[in-house]
C-alpha cells in the first residue's frame, strides 16, 4: 500500500472506458471505512456518470476536460442534512447549523475522499482532485440539487489513465515535518527547501511563459492571486450560509 501512495500521480486524461459497477461499489465501500467524527458520517458522495450532468459540472470546474472525459466524477460533500433528519425523527433537536459543525463535516468528507482515492489507485484506476469545487460552490449545489445542510467540499475524477504523466515534485520531508513543536524557518532553510522546485525545467518554463522573475511570483501574481482568493472566499462563505451553516 505504501508503494501505491509513493507512486501517486494526478491523471488528467482518461480512456473512454467505463468502470464496472461492482468495482465502483467496492471502491466506495473502502471509502466509507474512513475515520469519521463521532461515527456520525456527516458526508455524502455524489457519483456522477451521466454525460449530461458531467457536462454541467465541467462548466463549474472551469471547463477542465477531464470532468467530461472521466467515466465517473465523485463530489464529496459535508452533509448534516441526513443526520439532522435522523435526530428530529428520534426526539432530538440538532444544533449543527454552525461553522464548527460545517468544518467537522468537511473533514469527514475529505477523509472519505482520500480513502476512495487510495482504493481507486490500488485497483489500477487513476484519479485527480479538483480544487475548483470550492470556487463555484453554489453552481455545483444547483447542478447536483443539494439540499440545505449539504455543501460540496472536493471532487475526484476517476477512470483508466490514457497517459501516465511524470510524477511532480514534493518538498523534502524536513520542510513539512516538525518534531515535538513547530520550528520556525530561517531564510536559509526556505531557500534550501524550495531550491529543487525552482530549478526544475517545467517550473523555469512557467516563470518565462508568465513573464515573471521568480516561481513565487507565478503563484502570487498569476495562479492564486489575492483578488481571486478574496472573491472566491466571499462566494464560498455565501454558499455555506445559504446551505444553513452560520459562519459567525
Amino acid at each position: 500500500m505504501i508503494d501505491i501512495l509513493l507512486k501517486h500521480r494526478s491523471i488528467r486524461k482518461y480512456k473512454l472506458f467505463p468502470i464496472a459497477n461492482d468495482l465502483l461499489e467496492e471502491i466506495l465501500q473502502a471509502g466509507v471505512r474512513a475515520s469519521t467524527t463521532g461515527n456520525m458520517q456527516v458526508y455524502s458522495i455524489i457519483a456522477t456518470q451521466s454525460q449530461e450532468i458531467k457536462d454541467r459540472l465541467w462548466e463549474c470546474h472551469f471547463k477542465q476536460n477531464m470532468v467530461k472525459q472521466a467515466p465517473v466524477v465523485l463530489t464529496f460533500c459535508a452533509d448534516f442534512n441526513r443526520f439532522n433528519q435522523w435526530c428530529r425523527q428520534n426526539d432530538a433537536e440538532p444544533g449543527y447549523d454552525n461553522f464548527q459543525s460545517f468544518f467537522t463535516a468537511a473533514i469527514d468528507a475529505l477523509l472519505v475522499a482520500q480513502n476512495v482515492a487510495i482504493a481507486a489507485e490500488a485497483k489500477g484506476l487513476g484519479i485527480c482532485y479538483l480544487g475548483t469545487t470550492t470556487y463555484l460552490t453554489q453552481k455545483i449545489i444547483d447542478v447536483l440539487n443539494l439540499p440545505k445542510g449539504v455543501v460540496p467540499i472536493t471532487t475526484l475524477t476517476v477512470g483508466y489513465a490514457e497517459e501516465i504523466p511524470e510524477q511532480v515534485e514534493r518538498l523534502p520531508l524536513e520542510a513539512v515535518v516538525h518534531y515535538e513543536t513547530y520550528k520556525e524557518y530561517s531564510a536559509e532553510k526556505i531557500n534550501q527547501f524550495y531550491k529543487e522546485k525552482e530549478n526544475l525545467e517545467w517550473n523555469k518554463k512557467f516563470v518565462v511563459e508568465n513573464n515573471k522573475n521568480t516561481l513565487a511570483q507565478v503563484f502570487t501574481d498569476v495562479r492564486y492571486t489575492k483578488a481571486n482568493n478574496e472573491t472566491f472566499s466571499k462566494m464560498f462563505l455565501e454558499a455555506i450560509k445559504n446551505q444553513n451553516f452560520s459562519t459567525e
